[in-house]
C-alpha cells in the first residue's frame, strides 16, 4: 500500500485531497462572481446564497473522479477542474461585454467563432490566467510527485459524494425559493439563476431547458396557433387615418444602425455635435424621430433585431433564433412585401454569409436576394472589425439598389460602430472622450463615421434617382456600452446610472424618412419597441396586417397599449418601469415602494413572452395558412454571384 500512498503527506490521503480541491475551486467561483459579475446582491440571503452556491455543483463533479483508480484519479481531477475552469472563464469573457452567461444555444452558433477577432481579444486581461491557478497547482504538485497515485475507494464513495452534492443543492433551492418564488418556472432573467444558484448549476439547468425546447415543436398542433390567434385578436389595434398608406407603392429601405444608443442623438462632445446629420432629422419635416424607443434584444443581439423587425416577434430567452430556428417557418417582412405588390427583397451586409447564420434565415424570411462581403470590395484598406467598412459599405451598395426593380425592399447592416469600436486614424474627424475607458471614448468617434457614412449616403441616393420614391427605415440595433461600462458611462451623460437609468440607456434611435411632404414628421414620443416597427410599416405602406400573426403594434395607432416588454419579464411604459422585480417611476426615475397595482402590466408582459416562445419553439407558423398567400420556396432561392441580376 506505501507504494501507493504516503499516509504522512495529506495531500494524498483520498478524502483531504478530494476536500482541499473543492474548497480551492469554491472559493475560486466565488471571487469570480464578486470580480467580474453583478448580480444585484439585496440581502443577507442573496450574499449566503452566492456565497454557497459553488459547492453543489463542485461536489457533484468531482465525485466522478472517485471512482477512478490510482493515478487515473488524479488526472480525472484535473480534466473535471479544466472543464469547470473553462466553463467558468467562458462566462467571465461573455459577461464582459454581453453582461449575460453563456447558454447552449450560444455554444451552437459556432460560425460566428472565428469571425470575432479583435472583439473577443478586447476581452481577456492578462491576469486572466489565474482563473486557472488552482488546475496549474494541481498539475505542479503531482508532476513534483507531492500528489501521489491514490488508493483505490469504495463505490459507497462516489455514491456519498453525489448524495452530498444532491442534498446540498436542495438546502440552496429551497433558500433560494424562499426569496425568490418558482425561480425555475418563471424567471426570465439568467442573472437571477446565477446568483441563486450558480453558473455551473445554471449550465445544468439550460442544457435541461434547452433539451426541453427542442421537444416543443413535435408536441405541437394546429390547436395552438388558434389559440395564439385568438390571443392577438384581443390586443388588436385600429390604424391611424392620418398615416394609413403615406407610402404606398415607395421602395423600403432598412438600414441597421450597428451599436447607436439613443442618448447620442443631440449630444455634444466637447461643444461638437457627435451625429449632426441624425440630429437634422429629428428636425426634418419628412422624418418621425422615436425617442422613447427600446431595443428589445437578447443574446443574439443584432440577430435579435433583425428578428423582431422582420417578424413583430420576440427573440428566443436564450441563443438566437437566426442560429437555432432558422429551419422554422415564418411569414417575414420580405416574403409579406412580395405578397402585396413588392417585386424584390434583398439583405445587403459587408460580412460572411455564414455570421448569424444568415444565409439560411434569410431563406426562410424570404429574401431574393443577399448580398454579403462576397459581392463587395473587402480590400484591407476598406474592412476593419467586423468587415467592410460604412462608408465603402454605403457606395458600393447604390448600384445593387439601382439595378433591383420597383418596388424593391432591402435591408442595409452597418458594422463599424461595433466594440471594441477601433477606427483608422483617417476617419476619425471627432476627438475621443476622456472618461478613462477606452472603449466608451472610442464610442464617440464611430458613432461620428456612422453619422457621416449615412449622410453620404442620403446623398448617394438623392443622385441615384431613387431617393423621391423610398421609405427609409433606420434603427439602433441594440446597447454600444453595456452595464459593465457603467463608471465612464455615468461620466458621459453626468448622473448616477441607478437601475432605471441603465433600463433607459435600452433606448435606440428609431427614423422613419417618407420624402415628399406626405407625413407630418417631428418628434413621437409614444413609448415603443422593435417589435412594434412591422405592423407600423406595413400601415405607412397601406397593407392590412390584421390577419397576420404580430405581437408589436402600430406605433402611430392612437389606441395602441404604451408597454414595452424585455426577454427578462421586465418592462417601461410612460408612467411605470419594472426593474428587476422593483417598480420605479418613469417620470421621476425614483423606486416607487407603495404598493401600486401593476398586474395588468405584467400580465400583458407575460403573455406577450409566453405566445412569441410558443410560436418559435413549437414552429406554429406552419399550421397558418392565409388565403392568397404564397410562402416562398427555400430550394429556389440562390445568393451565389451568377444569380444577382436574376430578376423575378
Amino acid at each position: 500500500m506505501k507504494s501507493i500512498i504516503d499516509n504522512k503527506n495529506l495531500l494524498n490521503r483520498p478524502f483531504i485531497l478530494f476536500s482541499l480541491i473543492v474548497i480551492a475551486f469554491w472559493i475560486k467561483t466565488y471571487t469570480v462572481y464578486q470580480i467580474e459579475f453583478s448580480l444585484g446582491i439585496e440581502n443577507g440571503l442573496q450574499q449566503f446564497l452566492l456565497f454557497i452556491n459553488p459547492v453543489s455543483s463542485t461536489v457533484f463533479f468531482l465525485s466522478f473522479a472517485l471512482l477512478a483508480k490510482g493515478k487515473n484519479r488524479n488526472f480525472v481531477y484535473i480534466v473535471i477542474m479544466f472543464i469547470l475552469s473553462l466553463v467558468l472563464y467562458g462566462n467571465v469573457v461573455y459577461y464582459r461585454f454581453f453582461n449575460d452567461f453563456v447558454t447552449m444555444p450560444v455554444l451552437l452558433q459556432t460560425q460566428n467563432f472565428g469571425q470575432l477577432g479583435g472583439s473577443a481579444l478586447a476581452l481577456i486581461k492578462p491576469f486572466d490566467i489565474l482563473y486557472f491557478l488552482d488546475v496549474i497547482v494541481l498539475i505542479a504538485l503531482i508532476w513534483l510527485k507531492i500528489v501521489r497515485p491514490q488508493m483505490e475507494l469504495p463505490r459507497r464513495a462516489f455514491i456519498a459524494g453525489l448524495s452530498a452534492a444532491i442534498l446540498i443543492f436542495t438546502g440552496n433551492l429551497a433558500l433560494a425559493e424562499s426569496d425568490r418564488p418558482q425561480l425555475l418556472t418563471r424567471t426570465f432573467d439568467r442573472n437571477y439563476l446565477v446568483k441563486y444558484l450558480g453558473v455551473h448549476n445554471f449550465t445544468i439547468y439550460d442544457i435541461i431547458q434547452s433539451s426541453m425546447s427542442a421537444s416543443q415543436r413535435v408536441a405541437a398542433d394546429s390547436n395552438d396557433i388558434t389559440e395564439v390567434r385568438n390571443y392577438l385578436e384581443t390586443s388588436y389595434v385600429k390604424p391611424n387615418e392620418k398615416y394609413l398608406g403615406a407610402a404606398e407603392g415607395m421602395n423600403v429601405i432598412y438600414i441597421s444602425m450597428e451599436s447607436l444608443q439613443n442618448f447620442i442623438i443631440n449630444y455634444k462632445l466637447n461643444g461638437q455635435e457627435v451625429t449632426p446629420f441624425l440630429n437634422s432629422l429629428t428636425r426634418d419635416k419628412n422624418t418621425l424621430y422615436f425617442n422613447n424607443f427600446f431595443h428589445q434584444t437578447g443574446q443574439g443581439k443584432t440577430s435579435d433585431a433583425e428578428f423582431l423587425m422582420e417578424n413583430s416577434m420576440f427573440p428566443l430567452p436564450k441563443g438566437s433564433a437566426f442560429t437555432v430556428k432558422a429551419t422554422n417557418t415564418y411569414q417575414g417582412l420580405p416574403e409579406i412585401l412580395k405578397n402585396n405588390g413588392f417585386n424584390y427583397t434583398a439583405a445587403l451586409h459587408g460580412n460572411s454569409k455564414t455570421f448569424w447564420n444568415r444565409e439560411n434565415m434569410y431563406k426562410a424570411l424570404g429574401y431574393d436576394m443577399f448580398y454579403d462581403s462576397a459581392y463587395y470590395n473587402m480590400t484591407e484598406e476598406n474592412t476593419l472589425n467586423y468587415g467592410l467598412e460604412d462608408k465603402p459599405f454605403f457606395k458600393e451598395s447604390i448600384p445593387y439598389l439601382k439595378d433591383m426593380p420597383q418596388p424593391f425592399y432591402a435591408k442595409l447592416i452597418t458594422l463599424s460602430n461595433h466594440f471594441p469600436y477601433p477606427l483608422d486614424k483617417e476617419d476619425q474627424t471627432i476627438e475621443p472622450a476622456t472618461t478613462g475607458d477606452k472603449t466608451v471614448d472610442r464610442y464617440f468617434q464611430t458613432a461620428r463615421y456612422l453619422d457621416e457614412s449615412l449622410e453620404q449616403f442620403f446623398n448617394d441616393l438623392k443622385a441615384s434617382g431613387l431617393y423621391d420614391n423610398t421609405m427609409i427605415v433606420m434603427y439602433g440595433d441594440h446597447y454600444g456600452n453595456s452595464e459593465n461600462r457603467k463608471p465612464a458611462m455615468e461620466k458621459v451623460l453626468g448622473k448616477k446610472i441607478t437601475p432605471y437609468e441603465q433600463q433607459q440607456l435600452q433606448k435606440v434611435p428609431l427614423f422613419i424618412h417618407v420624402p415628399g411632404e406626405k407625413i407630418q414628421g417631428g418628434i413621437k414620443s409614444t413609448y415603443g419597441g422593435q417589435v412594434d416597427v412591422r405592423p407600423t410599416v406595413l400601415r405607412l405602406l397601406g397593407i392590412d396586417n390584421s390577419e397576420y400573426i404580430e405581437f408589436g403594434s402600430d406605433l402611430l395607432s392612437t389606441e395602441r397599449r404604451q408597454i414595452v416588454p424585455f426577454i427578462n419579464g421586465d418592462f417601461v411604459t410612460p408612467d411605470q418601469a419594472f426593474i428587476d422585480g422593483r417598480l420605479y417611476s418613469s417620470l421621476t426615475g425614483e423606486r416607487i415602494t407603495e404598493e401600486i397595482e401593476n398586474k395588468y402590466y405584467s400580465d400583458f408582459v407575460k403573455n406577450q413572452l409566453d405566445f412569441s416562445n410558443k410560436v418559435v419553439y413549437g414552429d406554429l407558423l406552419r399550421f397558418y395558412e392565409l388565403k392568397g398567400f404564397q410562402r416562398v420556396e427555400r430550394s429556389t432561392l440562390d445568393y451565389s454571384q451568377e444569380k444577382r441580376y436574376n430578376k423575378p
